[in-house]
């Protein structure tokens, strides 16, 4: 098994880019050469417990097996919180990259450090490694569908901007986007043909409004064979995908979806019985694309 990229990054800058969206410049020690060429790259952030300077992580070289296990074996109070993101964008030709962070309040690690991150701090940085996340093929994505769809909420606004972003020239897409208000409405640029929809919830909290669902359910799809693209709170990316597989007759195999969160519970909470059939899923799907191209 490959081995699992590690590094310290370190913030260079802090830019609010909404009331509820920070985008935090890191420069890190290394990078390879792939990371940030390709949209929808995830990557692991580790941040220091309470009193800890920088968080303290196994040493790099080991395999992702490996490594993990290290990671596991350290004492849980000294054991860093690990969270995903996506790279929003890394400055071409240096090891800089730039991380979206949703800022709601005290209800987490990571919030909370954004929250007050400061020029300086340091994390630690696990991936990108296809060992947990394989990024979207927008290529085969476009070749194999007639158009894109993505649906998504805050938390899945940063890889929404890298698809819509790489998007070939006239390639169609249509975006639903779930955020607080109005206020957090972001402008990209892409080459494609895209509408985006952004809903409001304007008062309930995320999780706890169904506008995104009932939204998608009323909309009218655009012509041809779509490849779709879910991300944000599980329940409502799980009845996203049932929507578009029983009312919409999609193929699974033209659903990329990711979970990226859980109402009511943390990354640090036990996995529900509904989050271990989604991760058994996806990794069936994913063992089965690997089977196709090897072919």
């Amino acid at each position: 098994m490959a081995e699992l990229p590690v590094s310290f990054i370190q913030v260079t800058d802090i830019t609010h880019l909404t009331p509820r969206m920070a985008r935090v410049t890191f420069d890190a020690d290394q990078l390879d050469d792939l990371v940030g060429q390709a949209p929808d790259q995830q990557v692991k952030l580790c941040f220091p417990r309470p009193g800890q300077r920088l968080p303290v992580l196994p040493e790099p070289g080991e395999d992702a097996t490996s490594w993990y296990q290290a990671f596991l074996a350290i004492p849980e109070d000294e054991r860093p919180w690990m969270r995903s993101f996506t790279i929003r964008r890394r400055q071409p030709g240096t090891n800089t990259i730039e991380i979206d962070f949703v800022l709601h309040g005290e209800t987490g690690p990571a919030t909370r450090w954004a929250g007050s991150a400061q020029a300086g701090d340091q994390l630690g940085m696990v991936g990108p490694s296809a060992v947990y996340s394989r990024p979207v093929s927008l290529t085969d994505s476009i070749t194999h569908s007639d158009w894109l769809f993505l649906a998504g909420d805050e938390t899945a606004l940063p890889a929404i901007c890298t698809l819509l972003e790489a998007l070939p020239e006239g390639a169609r897409a249509v975006a639903y986007v779930e955020v607080a208000d109005a206020a957090e409405r972001q402008d990209f640029e892409t080459r494609g043909d895209v509408t985006v929809h952004w809903l409001y919830r304007d008062g309930p909290q995320a999780g706890q409004s169904d506008v995104l669902i009932r939204t998608v359910l009323k909309a009218e799809f655009l012509p041809g064979r779509p490849f779709a693209w879910l991300a944000g709170e599980s329940g409502t990316v799980r009845a996203l995908r049932r929507h578009l597989v029983d009312d919409r007759g999609l193929d699974k195999r033209s659903i990329d979806f990711s979970g990226y969160w859980r109402l009511k519970l943390t990354q640090d909470d036990a996995p529900t019985a509904q989050d271990m059939a989604e991760a058994q899923e996806r990794l069936a799907e994913a063992q089965a694309a690997a089977e196709v191209g090897s072919e």
